[in-house]
């Protein structure tokens, strides 16, 4: 669960070092419920987004206090637990617990977009009709773990074979099959502009979340001097006291405790 939380738009990489950490320090979703607010914040590192530390710690206090500090394998009731959408609780329930649910990544998109729909890449959102067939190619017979096999099988051919760019259609298992290499790999008409970070508001609240982490009090006075454009860190400090994440003391701000 820890490890779906630290990966949503973040590379394997960056998350390891980090998630080692955590689940040294906080093994059990009580030792993570127990941990001050501040202190879980701090300790998220540079990973971005997080909001998503926010949502993991009060996860834990749920699992500590209604599920006898076990992460829950039922898929409503992970759905139920703050910042676990649908794909995390899929995971979750395939990775944790072997089930044989519908995990749709990027990755695992792409490679059925092009092995059985015949085009380069999925479209941006996921339609019920696209988890409904997708969902009937799981196996539903051999061993509990099936389900786990199954997400690792397809998520690791679509991010190591089966990639965006330059794909290895030649180590490919599907090759014979693929209905993209069929149909002479048409390009895709769907546009994937990624999101700027250089200057966006993003970057600009990290860079406060980031100051706070490394100074116990600040002011807005000073934020401002570690960023160029007043206005956002005003708009930013707004939105990072709405997330929970920090709060105002008198005329400075602090990570909230």
């Amino acid at each position: 669960m820890v490890s779906e939380f630290m990966l949503q738009q973040t590379p394997v990489a960056r998350v390891l070092p980090i998630w080692m950490h955590w689940l040294a320090k906080w093994p059990t979703p009580r030792d993570l419920a127990e941990a001050p607010k501040s202190e879980v914040i701090t300790d998220w590192g540079r990973l971005g987004y997080p909001r998503r530390a926010l949502r993991l710690h009060q996860s834990a206090l749920t699992i500590a206090r209604d599920f006898n500090n076990q992460v829950p394998r039922d898929l409503a009731d992970l759905r139920a637990l703050p910042g676990v959408g649908e794909y995390t609780a899929a995971a979750i329930a395939a990775f944790a617990f072997g089930e044989p649910t519908l995990v749709l990544d990027v990755n695992i998109r792409r490679l059925f977009a092009r092995a059985i729909d015949g085009v380069e890449h999925p479209n941006n959102s996921v339609s019920q009709i696209e988890r409904t067939l997708r969902y009937e190619l799981i196996p539903k017979q051999g061993a509990k773990s099936v389900g786990a096999k199954w997400a690792a099988a397809t998520m690791e051919l679509g991010a190591l074979i089966c990639t965006s760019k330059k794909p290895k259609c030649e180590l490919c298992p599907l090759q014979r099959s693929c209905a993209w290499r069929k149909a002479g790999y048409p390009n895709s008409e769907i546009s994937r502009k990624g999101q700027s970070w250089i200057g966006s508001d993003r970057q600009c609240r990290g860079t406060i979340v980031q100051a706070l982490r490394e100074n116990e009090r600040l002011s807005e006075l000073k934020l401002k001097k570690i960023w160029h454009d007043d206005s956002q860190v005003e708009k930013a400090l707004k939105t990072l006291i709405a997330d929970g994440l920090i709060e105002a003391i008198g005329k400075s701000f602090r990570l909230a405790r």
